[in-house]
């Protein structure tokens, strides 16, 4: 049986997402895996190498549709984590569809060549951005396309500097963890790429620039004063939104970083992999923000959750490495993928999905900020569209937030409802922008439930 140690490293917690250390994960397992299930996790940890935020697994799933996944226990469970690849859900039929199509037709595209739908998906793209970004380039997952866009930057400023944000995840090889700032993931792997600064995320808690309870946009001004001192500030990399924990700078932070940027000659680089494609209630996030980045790099949800896709849309002007092999990936134009992806497109556009994240995202927050007089560890709900935050704190009834986050985490899964804990004390709800009413409200309802059962400390 697999097995997991006591002790929770505390700092651990307060990363990516929920670690695989926690006695309250085994004491999960212990309740819900049967036989058939120890099974494929015990060959799981016996013939994977281990590592934190998977093996040795949680579970064993055989099947996902829509909003739910299937274990192997046959028990179902609404995903509201989904690692942020299903926008559409799991095996959308028009995703499904279009892929067996082009698989049928021309599965893999050799270098040197193009295909039809690789040229037909850049196009869908440039047709959804704002004026200016009118170049692309695909690769197979989100880590690469942030590898391209930092290349490109260099290429195109003639600098190598970075500034990218404490906390931050970009992906997981050893270039982008450097602008990553999470040792979860950087931790003892040095020396890591050189000139990769550091700053802290627009958040009021802790703020020594002057914030109370709301973002006052000062921090901003500090990203001014590294640039003109250092001087060779090649990009800004980051989420307009943070992923993870659903933090909501104003609109004001990303406006000053696009002047400072323009001021010195800097690029701007959204990391939309987790955000871009509607989830947030518009195509874009940067666009909550009236700001346009020089590049922005998509992923996840690109390719629907059948296909690994992911890719750089970059302004016109940056088309600057036609004697460098920038991207260079053996499925760099996959048709397979390109199919998946612009069948993820329409899906989003003919279903009215991105209205219907705004209208839902909204009632969901209302309701759960409700509940903020009947449970005094309950921060607030926070979010745009379908990626919503819901924040804990420390009281002296119940204790760490750390803990209780992750204890409703559990609870929760156990009555079928699956989602994320960031920075140890968010919980964050990303579900299916294909999700209905009822099934909000059903996971409404698993969240009171679990709430109401907490225990105290």
């Amino acid at each position: 049986m697999v097995t997991t140690p006591s002790k929770i490293d505390e700092h651990q917690e307060r990363v990516e997402g929920d670690t695989n250390r926690s006695p309250l994960r085994a004491a999960y397992q212990q309740q819900f895996m049967d036989e058939a299930t120890w099974q494929v996790l015990n060959d799981d940890a016996e013939y994977f190498l281990h590592q934190s935020l998977s093996t040795p697994c949680i579970d064993a799933i055989v099947e996902a549709e829509g909003i739910y996944l299937t274990d192997v226990a046959g028990r179902k469970i609404m995903d509201f984590h989904g690692n942020g690849v299903h926008h559409v859900g799991f095996r959308h039929p028009r995703v499904i569809q279009a892929a067996k199509d082009q698989m049928d037709k021309l599965p893999f595209c050799t270098r040197r060549y193009t295909n039809p739908k690789a040229v037909e998906l850049a196009k869908k793209l440039i047709s959804i951005t704002p004026d200016g970004l009118d170049k692309v380039l695909f690769a197979p997952g989100g880590t690469n396309a942030i590898g391209i866009a930092m290349k490109l930057a260099r290429l195109a400023t003639g600098r190598y500097k970075t500034i990218s944000m404490w906390g931050s995840f970009h992906g997981a090889s050893i270039d982008v963890i450097s602008v990553g700032g999470q040792t979860l993931f950087s931790g003892g792997l040095g020396p890591l790429l050189p000139g990769a600064m550091h700053i802290r995320p627009p958040v009021p808690e802790g703020c020594p620039f002057g914030c109370r309870n709301t973002c006052n946009a000062n921090c901003a001004d500090y990203v001014s004063h590294i640039m003109e001192n250092e001087g060779d500030i090649a990009a800004v990399i980051a989420e307009p939104i943070r992923w993870s924990t659903v933090t909501l700078p104003p609109k004001e932070y990303w406006q000053k970083i696009r002047e400072y940027c323009d001021r010195h000659g800097a690029l701007l680089i959204f990391d939309e992999i987790g955000t871009g494609l509607g989830r947030t209630g518009k195509m874009f996030a940067f666009e909550h923000f009236d700001v346009v980045p020089d590049m922005v790099v998509l992923g996840k949800g690109f390719g629907g959750g059948v296909m690994p896709l992911a890719g750089v849309i970059a302004r016109k002007d940056l088309d600057v490495a036609g004697d460098r092999a920038i991207g260079h990936y053996t499925h760099e134009k996959n048709p397979v993928s390109c199919a998946a992806g612009l069948a993820v497109i329409d899906t989003i556009q003919q279903g009215n999905l991105i209205q219907h994240a705004c209208e839902l995202g909204e009632y969901t927050v209302n309701r759960i900020n409700e509940w903020r007089s009947q449970f005094p560890f309950l921060v607030e709900a926070r979010g745009h569209g379908l990626l919503i935050g819901i924040e804990l704190k420390d009281t002296p009834e119940f204790g760490s937030s750390l803990h209780l986050a992750e204890w409703v985490m559990y609870r929760a899964m156990g009555k079928g409802l699956s989602f994320k804990v960031s920075a140890g004390n968010v919980l964050t709800w990303a579900p299916p922008m294909i999700i209905t009413r009822q099934q909000m409200d059903d996971a409404i309802t698993i969240l009171s439930e679990c709430f109401a059962e907490a225990p105290p400390k």
